[in-house]
């Protein structure tokens, strides 16, 4: 009877454990997302500076710049579920990646000390977003592999966990560049 007493504890610890550890990776998984929100949230709040810097300069582009805005808008409203949120993140990002690839076609621009600040700003904002994307994608993986594995993938189906989608590079990002396209322009 003791010993039965006694698996039934070692049973319930274990138990306990994988159900906590599954909670506690689960909500890794949202802190890390929340890292991308804030800053993806810095990175819109750069957006407006760097537009109207860059509209002084450029004007047969005030069509994309118009764009860039509206999608900084539509982000920073926060009525958007996470799947739209990335979406919109990767429509902005090639946006303004093709607007600060015609900087070059604006000496003026090119020497505004302003907009080397917004745009050293930016590309370091760029690199806190990949970095907390790859937090994400690492907290995404573990929890992944948790949900899937024995025998915690018990405790999650009776939790109802599913896996999650790692944020993944859009097909056109991962073409290789050609440095005659881009000086060709």
């Amino acid at each position: 009877m003791i010993i039965l007493g006694i698996i039934a504890v070692v049973i319930l610890l274990i138990g306990i454990g994988i159900y906590n550890s599954l909670i506690g990776k689960k909500n890794q998984v949202t802190n890390a997302f929340s890292a991308i929100d804030v800053m993806l949230k810095k990175r819109y709040d750069l957006i407006p500076n760097l537009v109207e810097t860059i509209k002084q300069y450029m004007t047969y582009e005030s069509e994309t710049l118009s764009k860039i805005t509206q999608m900084r808008t539509q982000a920073a409203t926060g009525n958007i579920s996470d799947a739209e949120k990335v979406q919109l993140d990767q429509q902005l990002s090639t946006a303004v990646r093709g607007v600060m690839v015609n900087v070059e076609n604006y000496p003026e621009l090119k020497a505004n000390t302003n907009f080397l600040n917004l745009q050293s700003t930016w590309t370091e904002s760029e690199e806190q977003i990949a970095a907390a994307r790859r937090t994400y994608n690492a907290a995404v993986t573990d929890y992944n592999n948790a949900v899937m594995m024995f025998p915690s993938s018990i405790f999650a189906g009776m939790l109802g966990y599913q896996t999650m989608p790692v944020l993944e590079t859009p097909a056109e990002e991962r073409k290789n560049i050609s440095a005659k396209e881009l000086f060709n322009n």
